[in-house]
């Protein structure tokens, strides 16, 4: 499919959009947007998709790329809305009470957090990716027997390989200095 957009098959860029639009939409929402703002970074991140996609290097690597896309794009959206929340704040104070600078919020934080997370997700192989999606992201969480189906590998291995993930994210988040 991603051959086929880079040569300029419309029908195929249709599909591939169509194929992660959920994917896409459920990261902005995550981070509180309305389903118009929702709607922006969705466009945001399909015009940097449509002038990125010749650089992906691998086509297994596009959900990860989209993902952490749309996160970098909802993080900034969140930081340009809290932004403007905290001027219009902040002047709505000063009118009242006179000039007392606010103190960033534990959502802000809690944002910035889990974006360091995503990014060191990112770095770990397609499969710990994988794993570590099935098993800490999936709503209501899936049993292992189905992990190991839906990964192609025996049920008994599951905790072993994810223990390795594990670690391997917890390297990379120290080395990103979390």
């Amino acid at each position: 499919m991603v051959r086929a957009c880079l040569d300029g098959n419309e029908q195929a860029w249709s599909a591939l959009i169509d194929k992660y639009k959920g994917l896409i939409y459920s990261i902005p929402i995550k981070y509180g947007a309305s389903p118009e703002d929702a709607a922006d970074v969705f466009q945001s991140v399909c015009l940097e998709l449509f002038s990125q996609l010749p650089k992906l290097r691998k086509a297994a690597a596009l959900r990860g790329w989209l993902a952490t896309t749309t996160a970098h794009q909802a993080f900034h959206w969140k930081r340009r809305h809290r932004k403007r929340a905290d001027r219009e704040q902040t002047s709505l104070e000063e009118d009242a009470f006179g000039s007392d600078p606010s103190l960033p919020s534990d959502e802000t934080d809690e944002a910035e957090r889990e974006q360091i997370v995503r990014d060191a997700t990112v770095r770990l192989s397609p499969r710990c990716q994988e794993m570590i999606r099935l098993l800490f992201y999936s709503e209501p969480p899936l049993p292992y027997r189905e992990v190991a189906r839906r990964l192609g590998l025996a049920t008994g291995s599951i905790g072993f390989i994810r223990g390795r993930c594990l670690q391997r994210l917890q390297k990379n988040l120290a080395a990103m200095g979390f």
